[in-house]
């Protein structure tokens, strides 16, 4: 090489330009995906060949090995490994939200398992990819040349599924990454619909129809405001979840049950992980942990020891698990080959610009199609229309090239009308046939208008767009797999995966807590025995029951005068009503010598509402409700308790109720909630009903309108009575009857405020609950109604030794109807 020859090129300029060049390299030819059909050129180039090859949806499937090879050889050698791994992800359920390869054989698994190798692996088009690549033959896209300039491969496909946003993307570039979560078909063919009606739409206009990323493995997303700044700036930070269910077990234990996990979880290392934090004791209460997956779906069950709290154990998997992940959104893509960040609106409207040109491409070639034939129909009509003078030219003319000129010139005719005529069959001279000709001619002619009218006015192409994507939302839309739990992220609780349903929930003597569905106990007539509720040891009894739905908050009084409050789902649920239950100090943060005095079922907290507690010993005390609005995990004072003296009823009312407290003796006390001063939580109370020094209070409840009180004795005879009979009286005094008892009725054990539909259930010392109605068509079926000094009526037939403990009350089937009815309109 000679000395003149030798350019000096400075090394730092040298070495940017260069690198600047690799990177432009990798963003454009590697790492990020074109906008117009969502594909990276190693996906395009795969699907192309596969198309090539004729690996249709309606075809069979053909080895990997021979696809690898095509793409390969033609369109990218760039190693056998990045093309079989590519298409193996385009095969994958659990990777793409819409599989573009259908594969058969070993693809992986959520496992991380590799896929088998591509010589025992066959493969085809999905049918949705076969979208991707409708009309390619109509010059709709522009053809590149390959990598040796011997062949020619698409730019971009003309993708009629906006398909980057339905599969979304990943890939890491020089300096720039792209992270774009998959989202539902049929949500964002609603959502180009939408903005092409109206193209000043807003972001909230397009979150009515698109509520978020739709995940291929399902799972959950916590909360919206994620999902608002991704749409809104391109960039956001999505919580996913996994689905889990807490379940009862044959054994009367607790499982939790995981069926949909976060997108991208391994689940092999997610229970490798598991199984340390069990063993290491970092997450307590688990003992056993199995993968009950098979093709039916994914399953991982987390048995739970006996004494294990399910909500703790799976708020514990959340925060130390991929149980609980982030997407980090990132819509990063190609436009017009250069790397940008879209909103949603941004790729929406992208992808309707996009089509637009494909539809003007395939309109001018089916146009120029369509003109063509319709220029040779118009040859052969002619024709035959002269078919005598026609026939007569060709056979004067010597050779084919002297016809042909001949009817040209004779006919005024084009070369490739000439041409046709020269070609056409003696078949064609048939009637049949130039009927045929006529109406194909007549056709073109109404597609070429149609063509014509389309491209003179552009608006038209796009009721055209919103035609095609209401014809794939149809052919391939599916319901949304991904739950989307609106409010904050610290706000997620089990509580959104907990279906509504009414349960009852007993405490016994010794602690012991445990709630089962309501449908467990069947109605039965009055003075029936009743099926077993609970299984009792011999120094321990049922003592407190109510009816509550999963969803309400129950508040717990104590001995000692606090409250703790926990939501019904919280307490354990035990798969047999026999079953003892779960100690409750393992369930709240109680004192091991305090015990549970009385329970109640607390409604949504209103302004005006107050909270009412009784003593025993006949004290009464009013306190705000919102006072309870927040109950520390660690319980709040209720009331100070005299020595002696424990807390019994407690209910939420307004200040313009009545109250009515009945004692064990019989006596009934009525007065109203305003004469009694509200006091703080910390202060005792004031006396509402005088008791003797044998005397006690059992219950008190809010007089109500059309309701009854229905006393209940321990030896299970009870009656309802008018609450007219119970004339307003002042506080402090002894009350009047409201029950004869004697020694066939025993005391008074309960009372209630209570409505003839609704239903009484009854629960005896050894755990025996009846459930029966308190109204009814005929006599034995109903509660009766007596006056004020009667002896009631036997509600329960107890066994030897038994006695009734506690009573509580269902709304009754066709308010639990109404209820639920409500309940599905609101959802």
């Amino acid at each position: 090489m000679e000395i003149g020859t030798v350019k000096p090129v400075n090394i730092e300029d040298e070495l940017s330009t260069s690198y600047l060049e690799y990177a432009m390299s990798v963003i454009v030819s590697r790492a990020l995906t074109d906008i117009r059909d969502g594909l990276k050129p190693v996906q395009r180039r795969i699907l192309y060949a596969m198309d090539q090859l004729g690996l249709r949806a309606n075809t069979s499937h053909k080895k990997s090995a021979r696809i690898v090879g095509e793409v390969l050889g033609k369109y990218h050698p760039h190693g056998d490994a990045s093309v079989y791994d590519t298409m193996v992800r385009l095969a994958q359920v659990f990777s793409m939200r819409y599989v573009l390869v259908d594969g058969q054989g070993n693809f992986g698994s959520m496992d991380a398992d590799p896929a088998a190798a591509m010589r025992y692996t066959e493969a085809r088009m999905s049918k949705i990819a076969m979208e991707l690549l409708a009309d390619i033959d109509k010059a709709t896209v522009d053809f590149v040349p390959n990598f040796d300039d011997s062949l020619e491969e698409p730019s971009v496909l003309p993708a009629k599924v906006p398909n980057l946003l339905i599969n979304g993307s990943s890939g890491i570039a020089v300096s720039m990454a792209t992270n774009i979560p998959p989202h539902n078909l049929g949500e964002i063919c609603d959502g180009i619909v939408v903005l092409i009606d109206n193209p000043r739409a807003t972001l909230d206009d397009l979150m009515e129809v698109i509520k978020g990323p739709d995940f291929p493995t399902g799972g959950i997303i916590q909360g919206d405001e994620g999902i608002r700044k991704a749409f809104a700036e391109g960039q956001g930070r999505i919580v996913m979840r996994a689905k889990a269910a807490i379940e009862e077990t044959a054994k009367d234990r607790l499982q939790i049950t995981v069926t949909e996990l976060p997108y991208q979880t391994n689940k092999a290392t997610l229970m490798a992980k598991i199984a340390d934090l069990a063993k290491t004791k970092k997450v307590e209460g688990i003992s056993e942990l199995r993968d009950e997956s098979d093709r039916e779906g994914m399953r991982i069950v987390i048995e739970l020891k006996k004494e294990a709290y399910p909500r703790k154990v799976l708020n514990n998997l959340f925060n130390r698990t991929s149980l609980q992940s982030t997407f980090s959104v990132n819509f990063l893509a190609l436009v017009d080959g250069q790397p940008k960040r879209l909103s949603l609106k941004e790729s929406l409207q992208l992808f309707i610009e996009f089509r637009q040109r494909v539809i003007t491409r395939r309109s001018r070639f089916d146009l120029k199609q369509a003109q063509s034939r319709a220029h040779i129909l118009e040859g052969l009509k002619l024709a035959l229309d002269n078919l005598d003078e026609v026939i007569r030219l060709i056979r004067a003319s010597k050779t084919v090239e002297a016809a042909r000129e001949g009817l040209k010139s004779h006919f005024k005719l084009s070369e490739a009308q000439a041409q046709a005529i020269l070609e056409m069959a003696l078949r064609r001279l048939a009637a049949m046939e130039r009927q045929k000709i006529n109406d194909e001619f007549a056709e073109l002619l109404k597609t070429i208008a149609f063509l014509e009218d389309l491209l003179a006015n552009p608006r038209k192409i796009l009721f055209i767009i919103k035609e095609e994507v209401a014809e794939i939302k149809e052919k391939y839309g599916d319901p949304r797999r991904t739950l989307i739990v609106h409010g904050e992220v610290g706000d997620f609780s089990v509580e959104d995966l907990v279906p509504h349903e009414e349960m009852v929930v007993t405490v016994s003597q010794r602690g012991y807590v445990k709630r089962v569905p309501g449908s467990t106990y069947r109605v039965q007539q009055r003075g029936g025995r009743g099926i077993m509720g609970m299984g009792t040891r011999d120094i321990d009894e049922v003592r407190h029951v109510v009816v509550a739905d999963t969803h309400d908050h129950i508040l717990f009084f104590t001995s000692r005068g606090k409250v703790f409050r926990l939501k019904c789902h919280e307490l354990p649920a035990e798969a047999s009503r026999t079953a003892r239950g779960t100690p409750i100090v393992n369930v709240m943060a109680m004192d091991s010598q305090d015990r549970i005095t009385a329970i109640v079922k607390a409604p949504d907290l209103a302004p005006g509402c107050f909270l009412v507690m009784a003593t025993t010993r006949g004290e009464v005390k009013k306190t705000a409700a919102e006072d309870f609005a927040t109950v520390r995990n660690s319980g709040l004072i209720a009331m100070d308790l005299e020595e002696g003296d424990e807390l019994v009823s407690a209910l939420f009312t307004r200040n313009e109720d009545d109250v009515i407290m009945v004692s064990a003796q019989g006596k009934a006390i009525r007065f109203g909630v305003s004469i009694l001063r509200s006091a703080s939580r910390t202060s005792g109370g004031v006396r509402g009903m005088r008791v003797g020094l044998n005397e006690r209070v059992v219950s008190m409840g809010a007089v109500l309108p059309d309701a009854f009180l229905l006393t209940m004795t321990e030896n299970g005879f009870g009656k309802l009575t008018a609450l007219s009979a119970f004339p307003r009286k002042g506080r402090g005094g002894m009350g009047m009857l409201a029950f004869r008892i004697g020694p066939k009725t025993g005391e008074v054990v309960a009372a209630a405020v209570v409505f003839p539909s609704q239903e009484l259930m009854v629960v005896t010392e050894h755990g025996i609950v009846l459930r029966t109605a308190v109204g009814g068509e005929k006599s034995k079926e109903r509660i009766a109604i007596q006056g004020r000094t009667s002896q009631g009526v036997s509600v329960k037939d107890l066994d030897p030794g038994d006695k009734v403990v506690s009573i509580a009350f269902y709304d009754g089937p066709e308010a639990e109807a109404a209820r639920r009815s409500e309940e599905s309109t609101s959802k």
